[in-house]
């Protein structure tokens, strides 16, 4: 099992000096990544199902963040969850992931795309809210073009993007493509996550029958695209106080990897909390100090 660790600059700040500690507390601990969430913006009344946000909950810009993290340390993998892949030129995202990749060594390596669920928001970047998901589809295929392609250029011609001839340098680092994780909590994106994805992030308050079942949808629509289901990845939340057995149990329904977060605020529980977890889990052991 792989564990991950995340960071909302909702809850926690964004001073600086909290994140990088953030980070690097992460690294020496032993998790094996570190998460951003992302809203480009809020409104007052955006609703998340019953759950109103606070319009001025501070959300930074993940990929910028995550630059400002890579810098900060030296193992530790870098993620969104989720990356409102819709409201992205592709053309430009390929740029900035595969930028963040190259000056991080490789680390830009857990990318997780979603759609989004604040119409407002689509509103704002000018994007459909309910073609979201084909313009989704359709970034996903152009970033893996771009990242692929040479000097003669690749040319695209879709719904949403179309361009001729184009060369996106610099690549990502000793790789043609980066893993896109799909992140949801619809069957629609369980089938995106088998079609597309090289794995799956379900979120929300599903129940475990419905999980089960967006499971097995990601990996009936795999073989039948004629991918291999093996091959993806499946990454679920956790609790930081979560005991050995329910990590047994996540790992037996096909669960490769668990993200938690501290409950805690204060630089000083957040070190207790990470560290009681990782002694628990035995992640030192992988990656000693």
């Amino acid at each position: 099992m792989k564990f991950g660790v995340s960071y909302s600059t909702p809850y926690y700040g964004v001073d600086p000096d909290r994140i990088m500690a953030f980070a690097q507390l992460a690294e020496e601990c032993g998790f094996e990544s570190l998460y951003l969430p992302e809203h480009i913006v809020l409104y007052p009344g955006a609703m998340v199902g019953p759950y109103e946000m606070p319009p001025s909950l501070p959300y930074v810009d993940p990929l910028d963040c995550l630059s400002f993290v890579a810098a900060a340390t030296e193992r530790i993998l870098l993620g969104t969850g989720v990356l409102l892949l819709p409201y992205h030129h592709p053309v430009i995202l390929a740029k900035r992931l595969a930028t963040v990749d190259v000056l991080s060594k490789g680390r830009m390596r857990l990318l997780t795309v979603g759609l989004g669920a604040l119409s407002g928001e689509a509103l704002a970047m000018g994007v459909d809210f309910a073609s979201r998901g084909r313009r989704a589809d359709e970034a996903i295929d152009v970033l893996r073009l771009l990242w692929a392609g040479g000097e003669d250029g690749v040319s695209f011609a879709g719904e949403f993007f179309s361009f001729d001839n184009l060369c996106s340098f610099p690549k990502p680092y000793e790789v043609t493509r980066l893993p896109i994780h799909i992140g949801g909590s619809s069957r629609a994106a369980a089938r995106r996550a088998g079609r597309r994805g090289d794995g799956y992030f379900p979120g929300g308050a599903l129940d475990p029958g419905e999980r089960a079942v967006q499971w097995e949808l990601v990996r009936s629509s795999a073989a039948e695209a004629g991918r291999d289901p093996e091959a993806l990845e499946y990454t679920r939340f956790g609790s930081i106080d979560m005991p050995v057995e329910r990590v047994e149990e996540l790992a037996a329904q096909g669960v490769t990897r668990i993200v938690v977060n501290t409950a805690a605020t204060e630089p000083d529980r957040q070190r207790e909390e990470l560290s009681v977890f990782a002694r628990r889990f035995g992640l030192l052991e992988h990656f000693p100090r």
